[in-house]
């Protein structure tokens, strides 16, 4: 990912190492966040902006990804997909500078670069589920 640093998606990925970090140990986001922004580099701004409106807005989005998963409850998704899935979702909802199908995609990029080999198929569905709700 050299020559990627400053963009979008590295910093979706570090918002993703945070955010993973916090889930995995247990310990509360805003002291995760705080030692990673002592870091040399500390994550670019917009990896800041992704963790704290993710921590800001988790009911909502957990509550709509328990809603749209399909056999499949929070707790029991692997770490790394559970957090794309909050990134891609704070995206889609709350920042109306990243199109919802740039979103999605990085979301699913990132699943299939880091996670299982289904993740790609199951961060898609989810995440086109929630974007385009039937009508």
């Amino acid at each position: 990912m050299a020559g990627r640093t400053g963009s979008r998606h590295a910093a979706r990925k570090r918002a993703l190492d945070i955010l993973y970090e916090a889930d995995l140990t247990g310990r509360p986001l805003a002291t995760v966040l705080v030692k990673h922004l002592e870091a040399d580099p500390p994550p670019p701004d917009y990896a800041v902006a992704l963790v704290r409106g993710v921590h800001r807005h988790a009911d909502q989005l957990d509550a709509l990804i328990s809603a749209n998963s399909r056999d499949w409850k929070l707790a029991r998704m692997p770490v790394v997909d559970r957090n794309l899935l909050r990134i891609g979702l704070f995206e889609i909802l709350h920042n109306p500078e990243v199109p919802t199908a740039v979103a999605i995609d990085e979301a699913v990029e990132l699943a299939k670069e880091l996670s299982t080999d289904d993740s790609g198929r199951f961060v898609n569905g989810l995440l086109a589920r929630v974007a385009a709700p039937p009508a």
